[in-house]
Parts: structure tokens; C-alpha cells; sequence
């Protein structure tokens, strides 16, 4: 049997193999321990972690479909607007109640996915192009609520004081909003400010009317773990000894505090980005986001909603990907997480 000593110094050994390697000189063969970066301990740790891996691979394989979403839809020959049940070469595509033909959804070699009830198009490229809508929106909503919410957090974890209370009301106070609501609220007040109810509201300002509602209130959970995390760190001894040494609160904050405080933010991050995904179906699904005829996810589930009892296979292959994606991404962000913190053992 192992002692607990034994145990505790094989531990060691292993961190201590972790963190350095061995490097033979020329001179007299000897080898030299040659210390590691945070990164590439960093990467040591994740490419161990089977699931993380593979994980990152599936949202990379996500981000791709959704980059390339034209150029696979030119490949297929179909787009997501054409109603091919009134094409002539498409005679049958749809039966007498409007519902495909075909079994399961109408999945057949020429629609992969099926067709949409009502209107003949095909899921496939819609699920891509929705992808693509969704995923690249996330995106913009993600930098701008992690940007935000680091200005806000480092300034206020680090001056302290009035500056640190009057930013900590403000966050408590768009913090007491009920978000769902105040999305389905706002969003048409937004759209009415530019454009006449008359009038058609352009796909583009439904984009930028979603932006800038997701991340009103998008950034205080952020800005309250960068404000912890800061309040922790600037009474450290390498923040005093930055400052005994005349550095300014610029450099401090640049060279100092921020380096320590990637890792939580890096974390934050990858569970916002699937977080606003499912907002931004939401919105869709509710029909204050994207309208017809352009392709997204929550738009999909929105019709699939409609005419599941007649058609349960539409939802099918966009309820999948959406599945996938988010679990993918939340396992993908706990990797992260634990490649980051050198004291977890897997």
C-alpha cells in the first residue's frame, strides 16, 4: 500500500514534470530543466482532455458550416427563399393539406433535410443560413457584453470608492430588469424609433435593434466577476511594488492586472456566447427578432411550433443542431476552465 507521503511526492513529481523539460547541452550532455509558459501548460492540460477536444472540434466544425454557408448552399444547388413546391420541376414536393409529400419531413436525395410545410423550402439551407445568422450575431453580442463588462469591472474594482459605489448601483440597477420581458417589450419601441410602423423594418436594423438590446443588458455578469477578480488582486505585492516604482494606473492595469484575469474572463466568455444563441432564438421565437424570409434558428422552431403535430421531423434537424452546439460549447468552456487552473488533476 502506498503511503500518503508516497502519494504526495509521485503528485509532485508529475506537476514537476508538467511544468518543465529537459533540455541536453552540447557542452557536456547534462540536461537542464527548461521552464514552461502559462499557455503551453494551458494547451498540455486541454489536449489532454478527450472531451474538451472533441468538443472544440464540433464548434469549430459550427463556425465553418456557418462561414461557408454560400458556398455549401452553391454546392447543393438550393437556397433558403425559393418555395420550390411551386416549381415546375417539384410537381408533388407537397400533398393536398400543404404538408411534404415525402417520409419524414420529405427527406429524400434531392432536400437532405426535408422540405418546409406550407411554402416547399428547403430545410437544409434554411438551418445553414440560420446558423450562420445566429451564430455570427452571438458573436458581435459576445466581444461587446465581455468588453464592456471588463471596462466597467476593472474601473470599479480598481479606483474603489465612490467610483466603485456609483458603477455597483448602476449594475444593481439593469440588473433588477426582468430581461425576457424587457426583450419582448423594447424590441419593437427600438425598431418604431427608425422606421414607420408603415413600413417594412430592414433585416439589418432588426440586427442592430437586437444588438443593442441583448447587450444593454448583457454585461453585469461580467462586470461583477472583473470587479471581484480586480479587488482581489490590486492590494497584491506585485501591484504595490508596480507602484512604488512609479508606474502609471495605465500600465498597472495593462501589465498587472489584466494578464491575471484573462482566464475568468476567458471562461465568462464561452458560456455567454451559447447563452446569447438561445436569447436570440428567442427573440425570433416570439416574433420581435428575425422575421420572414430571413433564415434563423428561432425563426425555424417558431414555424416548427406551429405544425408539429402535422410535421414533428421539421424541428427535428434544427432542435439537433441547436442541442449539439450548446452542450458542445458548455463542455468546451468547462475544458477551458479546468486546462486553465493548474490545481485540478484531470
Amino acid at each position: 500500500m502506498t503511503s500518503p507521503i508516497e502519494a504526495e511526492d509521485a503528485t509532485a513529481s508529475v506537476a514537476l514534470d508538467e511544468k518543465t523539460a529537459t533540455k541536453t547541452t552540447a557542452a557536456d550532455g547534462a540536461e537542464t530543466p527548461v521552464g514552461r509558459s502559462p499557455g503551453q501548460l494551458m494547451w498540455m492540460r486541454f489536449k489532454r482532455d478527450r472531451t474538451g477536444v472533441v468538443s472544440a472540434i464540433v464548434v469549430l466544425f459550427f463556425f465553418a458550416v456557418a462561414a461557408l454557408a454560400p458556398v455549401i448552399s452553391s454546392l447543393y444547388g438550393k437556397d433558403p427563399y425559393t418555395l420550390y413546391a411551386q416549381e415546375p420541376d417539384y410537381p408533388f414536393l407537397l400533398d393536398d393539406f400543404a404538408m411534404p409529400s415525402g417520409s419524414f419531413g420529405g427527406v429524400s436525395s434531392e432536400f437532405w433535410f426535408g422540405v418546409e410545410p406550407n411554402l416547399g423550402r428547403d430545410v437544409f439551407t434554411m438551418l445553414l443560413y440560420g446558423m450562420r445568422t445566429s451564430l455570427f450575431m452571438a458573436l458581435v453580442l459576445t466581444f461587446f457584453s465581455v468588453l464592456t463588462g471588463v471596462i466597467v469591472g476593472m474601473v470599479g474594482g480598481y479606483f474603489g470608492g465612490k467610483v466603485d459605489y456609483w458603477l455597483g448601483r448602476v449594475t444593481d440597477f439593469f440588473l433588477s430588469f426582468p430581461s425576457q420581458l424587457f426583450f419582448i417589450a423594447f424590441m419593437p419601441i427600438v425598431t418604431a424609433l427608425f422606421v414607420s410602423p408603415t413600413d417594412e423594418t430592414p433585416t439589418y436594423l432588426r440586427a442592430v435593434a437586437i444588438l443593442l438590446v441583448m447587450w444593454f443588458l448583457g454585461w453585469m455578469g461580467m462586470a461583477r466577476l472583473v470587479r471581484s477578480s480586480v479587488l482581489s488582486l490590486r492590494e497584491r505585492e506585485f501591484v504595490e511594488a508596480a507602484k512604488v516604482s512609479g508606474a502609471s494606473r495605465w500600465r498597472i492595469v495593462r501589465k498587472e492586472i489584466l494578464p491575471n484575469i484573462v482566464t475568468p474572463i476567458l471562461v465568462q466568455g464561452t458560456y455567454t456566447l451559447p447563452s446569447s444563441i438561445l436569447s436570440i432564438a428567442f427573440l425570433s421565437f416570439v416574433g420581435v427578432g428575425f422575421v420572414e424570409p430571413t433564415p434563423d434558428w428561432g425563426r425555424m422552431f417558431a414555424i416548427g411550433a406551429e405544425i408539429y403535430e402535422q410535421d414533428p421531423a421539421f424541428m427535428f434537424f434544427p432542435g439537433i443542431a441547436m442541442v449539439v452546439f450548446v452542450l458542445c460549447f458548455n463542455l468546451l468552456g468547462d475544458s477551458v476552465r479546468d486546462a486553465f487552473d493548474p490545481k485540478t488533476g484531470r
